[in-house]
This record gives structure tokens, C-alpha cells and sequence, in this order.
């Protein structure tokens, strides 16, 4: 989607704070002929190209229909019909049901850019790892302390701004992650190199990540101490062979969810994020994001996006939600306090 002005600009000045070698605007190279076969282009520095802005929006689910068992690919003619099934339930124009599923429509069709079809690698789920493509189960203190943390938000959710979830504070969405979890609309990421340094620019909350290149070798830079913890973690990153590994840590903690409205889970301070980026085509990248919280969740879990590049730019989006909207909602929740008091 479209917002107030474009971001896209602002990626070098970012990077020289990182870099003083001046940022590449590598051209896209031309698919090459049907009898050879494609290789991804290098960075001046001999690095696989990854620049461009890669579009992950799709039909897909977070997680697998329960029926589908460990099915984990529709055939084409499955594909169509999912894809015409899912534009329906989706369709927030629609006016049939009751009164409050015409409620939960309130916003219409036109705020939203989830895609019009499955992603292009035809999976039944985002969600790779467990084999069931759904969430694993969460530890036997952790789903306690779940159970414990909503119970106390349910009552506690408007205390202040500290108490609001993180996404109504503009602090971490579930598009900007990591790990990257496509959304509503805003799905977006715009790459760009340098030597020693990658830059991903997410549309949501235009949150740019400058993650520092070790070329396998952690000497070079690590992770600060644990007691330094960032809300979208630190991140170190190294390529393994045409592969852009990524390894995030020390992320902050806290009462809120850090998945956004996508999904409701929780994580602890042990949380450890592995990006992969891997180009697959001239026009074509693919994502993988496995996390680990060892005292959060029975196993680890994974999720695949299949990204297209687009021709579009990246205008910034203004998160208002923190500017205006949580005011709102803290005076409103003042507001029922002082009526219920008067009862």
C-alpha cells in the first residue's frame, strides 16, 4: 500500500553511517535465454545480488488447514480452487451474516493487500517446519505463564502505553519481525548492499534493519552482552555460498506479543531468529526464518516466504496508531473507569 512519501531515499545516507563506500544501484540483469541457465548476479565485491524490492504478499496461510494433515503442496487445479475459496471468505465487502461478522468487516476490501493468489512455491502454509505447518506446542511453564500473562492483560491491557500491544505503539510489527510474518497490507522489503553490510528497509512501520556482514567469522563483529537487548534484536549476518544467513539475538522481552496480529505467541529472552535469503530466479527470492526459544517452545519452528520482485518504490508508512490513536484509546479506558465508579 501507499503512504506519505517515499522512504526509499533515505537507504544510502542509512548505510553510510555503516559504510563510507558509496551504495551500488546494481541494474537488474536480463533473464537470460530459455537454453541457459540462470545464475544469480554478483555485487561489485563478488557478493550474490540480492538488492531490489521484493514483494511477499500472497493468499498463503500462516498456518495449515488442521484437514490438510502434512500435506504441504496443492496441485494447480487445487491452487485455483483454494484461490477463488479464499478471495471469498477474504472479501470484506461482502454484507451476508450476522450482525457481528458485518462488524468485523469494518474496514472494507480497499485497505487491504494481503494478494490475490497463493505464493509462487504453491505450499499450503507458510509455516514449513513442523511438518503439520502449525505452531508447536509451547513448553509446560510457558503455556502456564501464557494462560497467567492474558489473564492479567484482560484487565490490565489499558493501564497505560507500557501495557498496549507493541504494534499499537508502532514499536514491532509482524511484516517487520524478524521474523518476517506477511500481513494485512505492507508487504514490502526493499534490499540493498554494501560491502560489509546489508540493508533491509520493511514497509511496515518503514523499520530498516543495517546488518553488519562477519564472512563466516565471528571475531570480526559478535553480539553485545546479553544485558543489551533491542526490540528487533541484533543482527549479524555471513553468506553460505549463494545463501544470505542471518543470525539475530538479544532481542527485548516483555508482556506483549511480538508477532502482531498474525499470531498469538509468546517468546522469552532465549529467542534466536536464523534468516536464509536465497535468490531463486531473475525475478524471484526466497525466505526462511526458523526460531528458536528452547524455554518457550517444544521445538523449533520455520516459516518460507516466496518473494517477486516490483518495479514499485517503498513509501514510508506513518504509523498514527502511536501518535493518535493510543491517546484515544488510554483517555477512552480513563473515561469507562470514571463511569463505572459513578454506578
Amino acid at each position: 500500500m501507499t503512504h506519505h512519501g517515499s522512504f526509499s531515499s533515505l537507504l544510502p545516507a542509512a548505510l553510510a553511517l555503516f559504510s563510507a563506500v558509496p551504495v551500488w544501484t546494481q541494474a537488474v540483469s536480463k533473464a537470460a535465454p530459455s537454453a541457459k541457465k540462470w545464475s544469480v548476479g554478483r555485487t561489485p565485491d563478488g557478493q550474490p545480488d540480492l538488492q531490489g524490492v521484493w514483494d511477499a504478499a500472497s493468499m498463503t496461510p500462516l498456518e495449515r488447514p488442521v484437514e490438510l494433515g502434512n500435506k504441504e503442496f496443492y496441485t494447480p487445479e487445487e491452487m485455483a480452487a483454494y484461490e477463488k475459496q479464499r478471495a471469498h471468505d477474504l472479501d470484506r465487502d461482502r454484507r451476508d451474516g450476522s450482525a457481528d461478522a458485518d462488524l468485523a468487516r469494518a474496514y472494507n476490501d480497499g485497505w487491504f493487500d494481503r494478494g490475490a493468489h497463493l505464493g509462487g512455491n504453491r505450499r499450503t502454509s507458510r509455516l514449513i517446519e513442523p511438518p503439520n505447518g502449525r505452531f508447536p506446542a509451547m513448553t509446560p511453564g510457558a503455556a502456564a505463564k501464557y494462560k497467567e500473562l492474558h489473564a492479567w492483560l484482560a484487565q490490565h491491557a489499558d493501564d497505560g502505553p507500557e501495557t498496549r500491544t507493541l504494534y499499537d505503539r508502532c514499536l514491532v510489527f509482524s511484516q517487520s519481525g524478524p521474523p518476517f510474518i506477511p500481513g494485512n497490507y505492507n508487504n514490502f522489503y526493499q534490499i540493498v548492499q554494501a560491502p560489509g553490510v546489508v540493508a533491509i528497509l520493511s514497509e511496515m512501520g518503514h523499520q530498516l534493519r543495517a546488518v553488519p556482514l562477519t564472512n563466516g567469522t565471528p571475531s570480526q563483529r559478535s553480539h553485545p552482552p546479553e544485558s543489551v537487548r533491542q526490540w528487533e534484536g541484533d543482527s549479524l549476518g555471513h553468506w553460505e555460498g549463494e545463501t544470505l544467513v542471518i543470525e539475530t539475538t538479544n532481542f527485548r522481552g516483555g508482556i506483549q506479543n511480538r508477532f502482531g496480529v498474525q499470531y498469538d505467541g509468546m517468546t522469552d529472552e532465549n529467542l534466536r531468529v536464523t534468516e536464509r535469503f536465497t535468490r531463486t530466479g531473475p525475478n524471484t527470492l526466497t525466505y526462511r526464518a526458523t526460531v528458536v526459544d528452547p524455554t518457550v517452545y517444544t521445538q523449533p519452528w520455520t516459516v518460507e516466504l516466496p518473494m517477486e520482485r516490483s518495479e514499485s518504490p517503498v513509501y514510508e508508512y506513518a504509523c498514527n496508531e502511536g501518535n493518535y490513536g493510543l491517546a484515544g484509546i488510554l483517555s477512552g479506558a480513563r473515561a469507562q473507569e470514571k463511569a463505572a465508579l459513578k454506578k
